[in-house]
């Protein structure tokens, strides 16, 4: 069997453990879910999660792997869940700090197997595009590119996380960036999840697009500052 078939083989058992984690959690909370609008019914999600204990940590420490290691889990859905069974500040800590450890991981990985890891996991043409670029070339815009690349909403993040490391970067400005500029995304994903667990679901959607309105105008900005253009150019690098 080739190590082509065989990274094959091992994606589709993660895919499915992922997945099979996904529906666990739903099967497990939906029964208390469908009553947060009501006070009795918050009180029973939160003994619900309570209860998890240790289970529940490994559970959404579990969906993160999937969504960063593997990416075939969006990003949202992992943080708005850790928000509604944390509350907004220990579920983006938890984010933030799961994220933290895979990517050091994941970028570890990278710089001792190389490319042949990052295609394992990663659309081998995609990766090329992104390091053949002449913006991602240059070690004295790379970190500042990254930088926007990991706050602006909807980019390829875990794609960055796997592409860093064959990227002349250094790992700690790297790891201190994939990591705290998530912040807007993971904090707006959080406060949104905190709020449906009290059964506020306008202040949930209210919330994300205020947050994301915000990120919007911050890299409208830097793109209007950036005479040499090297944003718009960065952007579609990524494309």
């Amino acid at each position: 069997m080739s190590r082509k078939t065989k990274m094959k083989i091992l994606k589709i058992l993660l895919a499915i453990l992922a997945i099979s984690l996904i529906v666990g959690v739903i099967i497990y909370l939906f029964p208390v879910m469908q009553n947060l609008s009501s006070v009795q019914g918050q009180m029973a999600f939160k003994e619900k999660v309570e209860n998890s204990g240790v289970v529940g940590l490994l559970t959404l420490f579990g969906l993160q792997v999937a969504q960063i290691f593997l990416i075939i889990v969006p990003g949202e859905p992992v943080e708005i869940l850790a928000g509604m069974c944390y509350g907004w500040f220990w579920g983006s800590a938890f984010i933030m700090i799961s994220a933290c450890i895979i990517s050091i991981s994941i970028f570890c990985l990278v710089r001792k197997f190389g490319r042949r890891f990052v295609y394992d996991f990663c659309d081998e043409k995609k990766v090329a595009k992104i390091e053949k670029s002449k913006l991602f070339q240059n070690p004295k815009k790379i970190e500042w590119m990254m930088l926007i690349l990991f706050l602006i909403p909807g980019t390829p993040k875990d794609l960055l996380v796997y592409v860093a490391g064959l990227l002349p970067i250094k790992p700690l400005h790297f790891i201190l960036i994939s990591t705290f500029a998530r912040y807007p995304s993971v904090i707006s994903s959080t406060l949104a999840g905190d709020n449906l667990a009290m059964g506020d679901w306008k202040m949930s959607i209210i919330l994300y697009a205020i947050v994301l309105i915000l990120v919007g105008i911050l890299v409208f900005v830097v793109s209007k500052l950036d005479k040499s253009k090297a944003t718009k150019e960065m952007l579609e690098s990524m494309k």
